[in-house]
């Protein structure tokens, strides 16, 4: 096999490492739409190529709803990192971004989660996916299913889209415009 041959093999092999994720990213503290950008070019400044990413949705805090509205998106990115290291890297740029721990669903400048890893289950200590409350998350079904409307749940074995139409979460969820206006979102 020539040069040609092997490098065009080597390229098929590192292309069969790449897994597909689907991550939810969330701000609601300094500038939101700002922190999501940051956390999308320190994601693709580390080799996680953003395929596809959902408008930004303001949306109503969940559980401790005294508290800023968040900011939330969801990407579609592409990585060689198995899942446990993409969680370790996304932990990390938390980190560099100045996220403080604080309460479980308190404020915080970003948080990135991820959601789906294709049609895998992983089940581990520090990861659970897919995400364990993906299903009930009014603001992640919705940017999810603006993106991958067809995406599975290889748990409930559902769509993104069928999730939402099912979904009884009443928090408010409103897409946000190009300048930051409001656009009611569809589906409640």
């Amino acid at each position: 096999m020539g040069d040609a041959g092997r490098a065009a093999c080597l390229e098929t092999l590192q292309a069969d490492l790449r897994v597909r994720y689907f991550l939810g990213l969330g701000s609601n503290l300094g500038r939101k739409r700002a922190n999501l950008a940051r956390a999308r070019t320190l994601l693709e400044k580390r080799g996680v190529r953003i395929l596809r990413k959902s408008s930004e949705y303001l949306t109503q805090p969940v559980g401790d709803r005294d508290q800023p509205w968040f900011v939330n998106q969801v990407v579609e990115v592409e990585t060689r990192l198995d899942a446990l290291l993409l969680l370790a890297l996304s932990k990390a740029l938390e980190g560099e971004m100045k996220r403080r721990p604080a309460r479980r669903n308190g404020p915080r400048r970003i948080d990135i989660d991820i959601l789906l890893a294709g049609r895998r289950i992983i089940s581990h200590p520090s990861l659970q996916v897919p995400h364990p409350r993906l299903a009930r998350r009014r603001f992640v079904l919705a940017p999810l299913a603006e993106i991958a409307p067809r995406a599975v749940h290889p748990l409930r074995r559902k769509t993104a889209r069928r999730l939402l139409q099912e979904i009884h979460d009443p928090s408010a969820v409103q897409r946000l415009g190009e300048k930051g206006s409001k656009k009611r979102f569809g589906y409640g």
